[in-house]
């Protein structure tokens, strides 16, 4: 079922993200201390003429981990090769990507928990010697040769920090967590995204888009453009209050920003399961979902709001899902875990 809050990026979010990404690090707004530190590395790189040291950046979605990569990228004044772990199969791939950048390049590779094993190998001694070991021939008469690559910089993003391999984790030396967005500085890029689409937004209109946005960017910008075909049919074009509420009324998407989708989580485990604690797997089957996806896709915006704990026994719903669901708080000790 496709999500109006999902982080995930859609078919119709790709060219919205292309006008609206910004371009350098004085425009992208939000996430304060990742700009600072990047701003030093990458002045001091450029003060050395050196390629800036590799970059993980890993976080829930729709929180500009590739628009931070692009941007680092114009802001080093260099030109950015862009893949992605499913993308990169073989070792011959990935040799053949590296052979083709030029000194100081940004190779970006998002999902790159997603590479194999013999990929991840062949990127080891690439990241730190700049180098790739072909091997010519074959039986007794092989021969390994060592190809000298232009020194680049590899700039990974990932939903799924744990999936990545320890010594993948390791060759990268500087690792930024993109965290959530509070909600002024929501609020400033719904403003900057309503300017730039000729968006007439009154400012109660933009905090209400704010409020229900879960802090995500990717999500911001997809609620605006529901709400303004909403003002241009229904009113006068303005994204007012009222038009505001209205819009996302019909969306579905409550004044946290939670949809359906997210309240049958929660029901599930207040309901079926008297609160907690339940295995992920046992959620996942009882509303039908892949327990990857709500590991990835609910959950971290749950746990964001204090409405799931996670506990060594399960997942848990608070006293908070109970008010914000509108139900009577009555959990006592839970001796029963449920599990599959």
């Amino acid at each position: 079922m496709e999500r109006i809050v999902s982080g995930k990026p859609k078919e119709e979010d790709i060219l919205l993200d292309r006008t609206l990404r910004p371009r350098r690090l004085a425009e992208y707004l939000g996430q304060e201390r990742v700009k600072d530190n990047l701003k030093i590395a990458i002045a001091a790189a450029q003060g050395r003429g050196e390629p800036l040291d590799h970059v993980l950046l890993y976080g829930p979605p729709g929180l500009g981990k590739t628009t931070l990569a692009h941007i680092i990228a114009a802001e080093m004044r260099v030109s950015i090769r862009t893949t992605s772990g499913p993308a990169v199969e073989r070792p011959g791939d990935v040799a053949a990507i590296l052979t083709s950048l030029k000194d100081e390049d940004v190779l970006f590779i998002d999902e790159i928990h997603r590479l194999s094993r013999a990929v991840e190998e062949v990127l080891y001694l690439a990241m730190e010697e700049f180098a790739l070991d072909i091997v010519i021939g074959k039986g007794p008469g092989a021969r390994s040769l060592r190809l000298n690559l232009p020194h680049f910089t590899i700039i990974g993003a990932t939903t799924r920090f744990a999936m990545l391999s320890p010594p993948l984790r390791d060759r990268f030396g500087m690792v930024y967590r993109l965290d959530f967005y509070d909600g002024e500085a929501i609020a400033s890029i719904i403003r900057r995204s309503a300017r730039i689409l000729a968006i007439e937004a009154e400012e109660v209109g933009v905090g209400e888009i704010a409020r229900r946005a879960r802090g995500t960017p990717r999500v911001a910008n997809r609620l605006l453009k529901r709400v303004r075909d909403y003002a241009q049919v229904m009113a006068e074009g303005v994204i007012t209050e009222k038009v505001a509420l209205e819009a996302l009324s019909r969306l579905e998407v409550d004044q946290l920003g939670l949809d359906e989708l997210d309240h049958k989580v929660l029901r599930t485990i207040i309901e079926k399961f008297d609160g907690g604690p339940v295995g992920l797997d046992t959620i996942a089957a009882s509303i039908s979902e892949e327990a990857d996806t709500i590991m990835d896709v609910y959950e971290p915006y749950l746990l964001q709001l204090g409405f799931l704990e996670r506990t060594p026994r399960g997942r848990v719903a608070t006293r908070h899902a109970y008010e914000h669901l509108g139900l009577p708080y009555q959990k006592g000790p839970q001796t029963t875990l449920f599990s599959l």
